[in-house]
């Protein structure tokens, strides 16, 4: 009699892909990042953005450091910029006055 062959993938499921593509960014799963992270930086510099996943969920994103520059400048607005705003609120960099308690006079 055969003894039966052993079914290594019953229960555990292993990928040999290391990205698959998702709305059009690439995820890798954390363990694939952390041993390939060479390829992980090449792809990023190629195709633009990628995913890290941690148990199946989302966690970083990899992006070129040009379009990191242009995401950073894009949220920070100049001093002009917000001022010149049509919802500029110049109110609210007033203080309001007369809430400040005063020392008493001491006379010499």
């Amino acid at each position: 009699m055969e003894a039966p062959k052993a079914n290594f993938n019953s229960g555990y499921k292993t990928s040999l892909i290391t990205s698959q593509k998702v709305d059009a960014m690439a995820v890798w799963p954390v363990q694939h990042a952390k041993a390939r992270f060479s390829e992980l930086l090449d792809a990023c510099q190629r195709e633009g953005p990628q995913v890290v996943s941690r148990r199946g969920t989302e966690a970083a994103v990899l992006v070129p450091i040009e379009q990191w520059h242009r995401l950073q400048a894009a949220a920070r607005p100049s001093l002009k910029q917000l001022l010149l705003a049509s919802g500029a609120r110049t109110e609210e960099l007033v203080p309001p006055r007369g809430g400040a308690r005063r020392r008493p006079v001491v006379e010499l």
